[in-house]
Order: C-alpha cells, then structure tokens, then sequence
C-alpha cells in the first residue's frame, strides 16, 4: 500500500502540475473563456487512463494461465521501461516544464479551441496512461487480491491534487526538484521489484528458463505470511523464493540505472563562469552576473 501511495502521489503531482500550470496560465492571460475546453481535454484524459486500466485489470480473464502470465510479465516489463523514461524526463525537464507547457498552450489556441482540448488531452493523457499501467504492474506483483494497493494509489493521487491546489494558492511551496529527485530513486527500487516479479511471470509462462533454480530461499527465516514479509513484498516485491534470473534482473538494473539517474541528478555542477577570473579585483563583468543570475534562482 505504501509503494502505491508513493507512486499515486508522485505521478499524481505530475498530473496536476500540468492541469495547475495550463489553468494558471488561461487566467493570468485573460483567456478564462478557453477554461471548459481545457477541462474537457483533462476529463478526456481521465477517463481514457480509467479505461486503459480497467482494460489492463479485466481484459486477461479467461485466458489459459500461460497466456495471463505471458501477458502480465511482458506489460511488467513495458511498464518498467516507461516509468524509468519518465523518471530521467523529469529529472531533466522538471526546472523547464512550465515554460514549455505554456508554449505549447500557446500553439493550441492559436490553432483554434479543438486544440487546445487536444493538448490538454495528450499532456494529462500521457501522465494517466503511465500512472494506470505501472499502478497495475505494482498490484499486480504485491497484491493477492486485496483492495490495499488500489486504495493506496487513490489516496496517493488524492493527496497530490491537495499538495497541486495548495501549491496552484500560493499556501504552499515545494521544492520540486528535490522532490521528483528523492521520489524517483525510490521508484527505481521499486520498479526493480517489478521487473523481477514481471521476469517470474515469463518464466511461470515458460517464456524464459530458470523457473526452479532459485538463487536463496529465506522463506524460514522471513516466512511470507509475516506482517515483515508482507510490507517487504508491498513495498519493493521482495519474494523469500528469488530465482536466479530474477536475481540478476535485479542487481543490473539497479545497478544501472541507478547510478545513471543519480549521476544525471546530483553529478552536475554548474561551471564558474570563465569572465569571473578574467575581471579585475573588485569588479563583475556583465557576462558573470548574467551567468550568475540564473544559478541564483
């Protein structure tokens, strides 16, 4: 439940980030009358995402058990590459979002109002998509039929549109940077659970080998009806019975993208500007303290 909270709350933000920025912008800009149409393409947005999971959830049943497994690993393993894209995006675009959104809006209504339904459509849309499909893999991989992961998420995606309207008020501020960084390493731990638990479906559907070669077995010592076992499974979809091919999903992909993601994070310094040493004692030359201006905000 947890895990579902973090990623309903952290997606969820994005979400309402956008619908803030694009309604924020209408307003400011004396165009309200624009507002129904961008409501219309969020309500679109919404409903198709509700749709795309409600397809995910009941589309499988009656298939033979090889074929559901087929289908839940391969859409695990889909949905592990798009929140790892989404991860890194934000990561990079997070400080220029705005900005851009605002000159996509701007294109759209200078098309005409149909577009403006379609950007606000496409914007939310590709949130909700990615939001509905890596919430599926993560209940899928943690639940056992309980409700817990579903309520999670919703009051994930809840506490951001409080989170968004505060912020969209001004009672707010949050560092945003800092918060899709330290949420995104907690979602890569989590999507490495989700890949090892997609990999045990393809194996389950005799798709990749190794199904009967586990590389530990701790079941006595963590057995998987403890309440440890279930928040370890819950939260990171640790399973006491790890085959080998799980193991090694695993470790390289955190392994990798880990260290990419804090690398592209945390690894980057901004370069002292070349003018500032060049300046005589005393004296900033305009091309530092315009360098310097940025760095500030």
């Amino acid at each position: 439940m947890l895990a579902n909270f973090l990623i309903g709350l952290r997606e969820g933000l994005e979400a309402a980030l956008v619908v803030s920025i694009l309604v924020a912008y209408l307003v400011r800009t004396d165009r309200r009358a624009l507002l129904p149409a961008l409501w219309a393409g969020v309500g679109v947005a919404v409903g198709v995402s509700l749709g795309f999971g409600a397809l995910l959830t009941f589309g499988p049943k009656g298939l033979s058990f090889e074929a559901q497994e087929a289908i839940g690993g391969s859409l695990s393993i889909v949905a592990v590459g798009l929140i790892t894209w989404m991860i890194f995006w934000m990561a990079k675009t997070a400080r220029h979002l705005k900005a851009d959104l605002q000159h996509k809006l701007d294109d759209a209504i200078a098309a005409g109002r149909g577009a403006v339904v379609v950007m606000a459509l496409l914007a939310v849309g590709r949130e909700g998509l990615e939001t509905a499909l890596f919430l599926w893999a993560g209940a899928k991989a943690t639940s056992t039929g309980a409700a817990a992961p579903l309520v999670g998420a919703a009051l994930g995606i809840a506490a951001a549109v409080v989170v968004a309207w505060l912020m969209y008020r001004g009672a707010v501020r949050l560092d945003l940077r800092r918060f899709f960084a330290w949420t995104g390493v907690f979602l890569i731990l989590v999507a490495a659970g989700v890949l090892a638990y997609g990999i045990h479906d393809l194996q389950e559907a005799e798709i990749l080998p190794g199904l009967h070669h586990l590389a530990f077995d701790v079941s006595a010592t963590i057995p998987p009806s403890s309440w440890y076992a279930t928040l370890l499974k819950g939260v990171f979809n640790f399973t006491p019975a790890t085959t080998w091919l799980q193991l090694i999903g695993w470790v390289a992909y955190v392994a990798v993208v880990l260290t990419l993601f804090v690398r592209t994070t945390w690894g980057r310094r901004p370069a002292a500007p070349a003018t500032a040493a060049a300046a005589p004692s005393g004296q900033t030359s305009a091309p530092a303290a315009a360098h310097a201006a940025p760095a500030a905000s």
